[in-house]
């Protein structure tokens, strides 16, 4: 197992992996039509490869020689524009953990810790003094893994999946 930066040749898998995990994440209640409006219009293999091509991106996948792409994370450099998310955060210059998934089937296995640690390493690298992320006020296990990883809650901010805005908590790490 080892975590990697993916290349546009791994577009295709990662979108597959972004499509099979990003449900999970959602509230109980949310649209299934909603679900899989934002995958095809933000999760997509196209989208991925515009990612993986973006200076102020940086798509981490973990994978196995047996199971292929077990988990990714998609980084982004620069301040947030939203003011609230700006306002939360006390360390500067971060990043954002935008996205951070493993298979359903390797939970529990340590790829999300490894890259939850490959992401805040990429982050001292860039210079950076702290990583934040947004995660969904109901997915408390999310939350207790944050936590267990140095992030603490510093705000709240809106996540839109079709028609329904969710709340979210604000989390950052110092680094």
């Amino acid at each position: 197992m080892s975590v990697r930066v993916a290349t546009v040749a791994d577009a295709h898998e990662v979108a597959q992996l972004a499509a099979q995990t990003f449900p999970l994440a959602c509230p109980p209640g949310t649209r299934s039509e909603d679900i899989e409006h934002f995958i095809s219009n933000v999760l997509s293999a196209r989208n991925f490869e515009a990612y993986v091509a973006d200076s102020a991106r940086a798509v981490l996948v973990d994978e196995t020689a047996d199971s292929g792409l077990i988990g990714y994370a998609m980084l982004v450099s620069g301040t947030p524009a939203d003011p609230d998310i700006r306002a939360a955060l006390s360390q500067h210059p971060t990043l954002e953990i935008s996205k951070l998934y493993v298979r359903p089937t390797e939970h529990g296995s340590g790829a999300a810790a490894r890259l939850i640690s490959s992401a805040l390493s990429h982050a001292r690298e860039a210079g950076c003094t702290g990583a934040w992320l947004g995660v969904n006020q109901q997915n408390v296990r999310a939350q207790k893994f944050y936590a267990k990883h140095g992030f603490e809650v510093v705000g709240t901010k809106t996540f839109v999946v079709g028609v329904q805005t969710h709340d979210d908590y604000v989390m950052q790490a110092r680094l």
